[in-house]
């Protein structure tokens, strides 16, 4: 069984053949159409889609104006593009501990790190989970700092009903095969911002500034693009985004289906006292982008152990994500160590990633949960 499926069917073989009809197939109508969309479903002001995520977030950086000298908090626990993007445009990151119960970013640990060198916090809402955004929002405001959220794992979750990517002051979205709409790879920024909306706007397109003066030469056929940004070029192709428009229509009942299928996990696992289930935080607005538990006894050779008994009744699972700061390339520049964070080494050591895909039944769910149930006594 495999961890996750995307949901295809004809509606994206129709979008396809018309966008392969139209001839027009880089960033254009069917890439303004998934914008309108994800701006519509997040209910925010601008959505600039791109290549990826990773994408999304350096362009957040670089229109915040992140750079040398800057340091970036960013959780200890997440996929590693959260640290890269500070990285990339030559600031800290600034690892944090996390809240076990979500996984995502411990407020207090947050409030810690804060220095007069802090200029952005990476608010992962890891999972499909919301972050903590009232507490990191409050700490943010008081010291002036921007706020970027992590929202990867995160189309259609909502924090205390409002939905995320226009909580922060930028957010960033992944559309790989793994999350709940997909455009095989694919990203988006979403902002309130007019000013950053700009900057992105032009970063993922080589730095483009819209059209010259006509007063200075009236504008023709030779009419070129100014460039007074240096940019890149991160643009979405049409064809991506016609699949990606196919998606957007079926979220609303996928993110029914993965809501129903994770509430059922945490049901049939109930029972065993060595499972930790993702029941902390706002669960409300989780989507379940991924079913992550924890051996709440045990360490990372136990934890392997279940993963492999699973994998030999043909259940494929992985472990949650990285403890960024263990990775050789933080640790090494860094000189980190394991136990600097060891709430984030902890569930790197102990979680498990279930399936949970569109179209999973009853009988898979109780195959799976069974097997954990017995891996796990």
């Amino acid at each position: 069984m495999n961890i996750t499926e995307p949901s295809f069917d004809e509606t994206e073989i129709e979008l396809l053949r018309e966008c392969l009809s139209s001839k027009w197939v880089t960033q254009g109508p069917f890439t303004e159409r998934f914008e309108r969309l994800i701006a519509e479903k997040q209910d925010v002001k601008h959505a600039l889609a791109c290549t990826s995520c990773t994408a999304a977030l350096h362009l957040a950086t670089m229109a915040l104006k992140l750079g040398p000298g800057d340091e970036v908090i960013v959780p200890a626990f997440t996929w590693v593009t959260s640290a890269h993007s500070a990285e990339y445009v030559g600031a800290k990151p600034v690892f944090v501990d996390i809240d076990l119960s979500t996984f995502n970013i411990d407020p207090d640990a947050l409030q810690a790190a804060i220095t007069p060198r802090t200029k952005a916090i990476v608010a992962v809402h890891l999972f499909g989970l919301a972050a903590p955004m009232d507490e990191i929002k409050a700490i943010a405001e008081r010291q002036g700092i921007a706020v970027i959220e992590d929202a990867a794992c995160a189309i259609g979750t909502t924090y205390r009903g409002a939905p995320v990517g226009a909580i922060g002051d930028i957010a960033c979205f992944s559309f790989h095969p793994r999350k709940a709409v997909t455009t095989g790879e694919g990203g988006a920024v979403t902002t309130n911002r007019d000013d950053l909306a700009e900057r992105v706007r032009s970063q993922r397109n080589h730095g483009s500034t819209g059209a010259p003066d006509s007063s200075i030469e009236p504008h023709g056929p030779w009419t070129m693009a100014t460039f007074d940004n240096l940019g890149f070029n991160l643009r979405l192709s049409d064809i991506q985004a016609a699949v990606g428009v196919a998606q957007m229509g079926k979220l609303d009942r996928l993110l029914s289906e993965r809501r129903r299928l994770g509430r059922r996990y945490s049901e049939l696992l109930a029972g065993n006292n060595s499972i930790g289930r993702p029941l902390g935080g706002d669960v409300d607005g989780h989507t379940y982008q991924s079913y992550v538990i924890r051996l709440s006894e045990g360490n990372r050779v136990r934890r392997n152990a279940v993963m492999a008994a699973l994998a030999a009744a043909g259940i494929q699972t992985r472990p949650g994500t990285h403890a960024v700061h263990r990775l050789g390339y933080y640790k090494s520049k860094y000189g980190l160590k394991a136990e600097q964070f060891p709430r984030a080494a902890l569930a790197e050591d102990t979680t498990i990633t279930l399936p949970i895909f569109p179209g999973m039944t009853e009988q898979d769910q109780e195959f799976v949960a069974d097997t954990v149930n017995r891996a796990i006594t």
